[in-house]
């Protein structure tokens, strides 16, 4: 019986219409119909189900030989093998940043100095002397030698041009000496608050700044034409619509980026949507507390909160630590925002109904912006959140989870930081590190991203992560500390459900049910039963924003 049921249900859709037919006879919308459906508030996987988008919204769910049954002459995209997912969002990335990453040069995945040398080198070849080289993605824990280039051999390479090349973290950066005296920077130049120059045993630079101090080199490059930036910008959402992604949460806007994004919306070239967290810059701050949140501007951009930094980064040694780093026992981190001034604008912030999203990656980062939110009379209806949150000490766990203060994670950090995270951290430490599970059990809610461009946009490795803590070579066995691991359910739902909680959407986005928004991931196969060790493999095959099909697989 079950046999002659799937035989026919092949047999009607192969009577089915797979092309817009007349204009005189289409019903509106679009029924996708796929042989898995993740439905309802659960994201119950259904078995040959279908999904009826019309002017942008659900309108029914269910059995696909029904649904073509009542909507005989709707346009039908059936895609048997595969899966759909209620449109992917990722909870933390850097939309200008990504676009900006795929623009300069890309230092992602080099194994040596040497090998970032050469590919700034390519760069210089072919670009006017002295005109600035960018680039994006180097990570001194990948090469041989485990420790900060010096500008040295760089200056050798590329003496004709200012060259500034981010840590793949962004919150550390190397320049040659052309860059130096571009910005003025000398041995008698003092690091800033919350920003570190590093210095030779004379005290001398070597060319790498840590979190504001590359606001000393960064500062003097010349700022993009607005055409560029609007060019990077849509890059940046068609790649974030072709891995699968229907939204992302944009951690720290800028005027320039919102003006834009706001452009493409109106010209209708931009396929994605954007939670954007505004960056803290006091000029912004005040324009928007000012005049107040904008909501679902054109049906793709919400502007209801603000990013702030408590620390830096733990690849850099810039994430503030509780006692000292297990590697450089002199070094407990960066605070890179004082707790008054994060106690100020959380207060500010809910006196006009933002939100605000704070990264925070050391146990002492996090114990701060816990603090401070507790300062501002911060309850769970607000919906702040840290953003990271790599470490946390256990005794805060139930401070975070009785605020209601959302974790913002990203599952792919673990997996990128565990061949030397535990160097940093020592063996206790870590134990409080990345820690999923951790968070879930005790009553926490999880929204998940990736935090690109300093990892990967594509959605299956995060989700892979979380589920395997485990290299895509399936190392080490078992998995990293894999009591944290989290279930695919728990994982598909931090990067749909609970990620549209985060950002205040959980009413139209993040599962499949009628009245919700028409954003919906086609992923080939039936991604339920999928072997895990497979999951980062999972290909796109469609995504659709508002019932609009604006990434399908070639």
């Amino acid at each position: 019986m079950r046999n002659f049921v799937a035989i026919l249900f092949l047999a009607l859709l192969a009577c089915a219409p797979t092309q817009q037919p007349a204009k005189s006879m289409t019903e509106p919308g679009t029924l996708f119909i796929a042989g898995t459906v993740l439905s309802g508030p659960e994201q119950t996987p259904q078995k040959n189900w279908g999904v009826y988008v019309r002017d942008g919204v659900i309108r029914e769910v269910g059995p696909a030989v029904d649904l073509q049954r009542a909507h005989p002459a709707v346009n039908v995209r059936a895609m048997l093998n595969a899966t759909i997912l209620p449109g992917l969002t990722d909870a933390h990335g850097h939309l200008y940043g990504l676009g900006l990453s795929l623009d300069v040069v890309k230092l992602v995945d080099t194994k040596s100095y040497d090998e970032v040398i050469a590919r700034v080198k390519e760069r210089a070849a072919n670009t006017p002397a002295g005109e600035w080289i960018i680039g994006r993605g180097w990570d001194q824990n990948d090469w041989a030698v485990k420790e900060f280039p010096t500008k040295e051999a760089l200056d050798a390479a590329v003496p004709d041009h200012p060259v500034f090349v981010r840590r793949i973290d962004g919150h550390a950066a190397l320049a040659n000496s052309a860059a130096l005296k571009a910005a003025g920077v000398t041995s008698a130049t003092k690091d800033p608050e919350g920003g570190r120059v590093i210095r030779d045993a004379n005290g001398a630079p070597t060319g790498v700044f840590v979190d504001a101090a590359m606001h000393l080199v960064e500062d003097v490059i010349p700022a993009p034409s607005a055409a560029t930036r609007k060019a990077r910008v849509l890059a940046a959402a068609l790649n974030i619509a072709a891995n699968g992604l229907t939204e992302m949460h944009d951690a720290g806007i800028d005027a320039e980026t919102i003006a834009a994004v706001r452009q493409l919306i109106d010209e209708k070239h931009f396929p994605i949507r954007v939670y954007a967290m505004l960056g803290d810059n006091d000029a912004l701050l005040k324009e928007w507390l000012s005049k107040g949140t904008l909501v679902d501007y054109g049906g793709h951009l919400t502007i209801r909160s603000i990013k702030l930094y408590a620390d830096g980064a733990l690849g850099s040694r810039g994430a503030a630590l509780l006692e000292p780093y297990s590697d450089d026992p002199g070094n407990s981190g960066l605070m890179l925002a004082r707790p008054e001034h994060m106690t100020d604008v959380a207060t500010r912030a809910r006196s006009k109904g933002f939100q605000v999203n704070t990264h925070a990656i050391g146990d002492r980062g996090v114990r701060n912006v816990i603090d401070s939110y507790s300062a501002a009379g911060v309850t769970a209806s607000d919906r702040f959140r840290v953003e990271h949150l790599q470490v946390i000490s256990p005794s805060d766990i139930p401070r975070l989870v009785s605020h209601g203060i959302i974790a913002s994670m990203q599952p792919t950090h673990a997996t990128s930081d565990m061949p030397w995270a535990e160097r940093r951290l020592g063996p206790e430490r870590i134990k409080g590190a990345y820690a999923w599970r951790t968070v879930l059990n005790a009553g926490g809610r999880l929204a998940l991203g990736s935090d690109f461009p300093v990892e990967d946009v594509n959605p299956f490795f995060g989700i892979y992560s979380a589920v395997t803590r485990q290299d895509h070579e399936g190392n080490p066995p078992g998995g990293w500390y894999p009591d944290q691991r989290l279930t695919l359910a728990e994982a598909i739902r931090g990067f749909t459900k609970d990620a549209a909680y985060a950002a205040f959407e959980e009413n139209s986005r993040g599962t499949i049910e009628p009245g919700k928004l028409g954003d919906l991931t086609i992923v080939e196969g039936d991604l339920p039963t999928m072997p895990s060790k497979d999951l980062w493999k999972a290909k796109v095959l469609a995504t659709v924003v508002g019932g609009e099909v604006v990434y399908q697989q070639r």
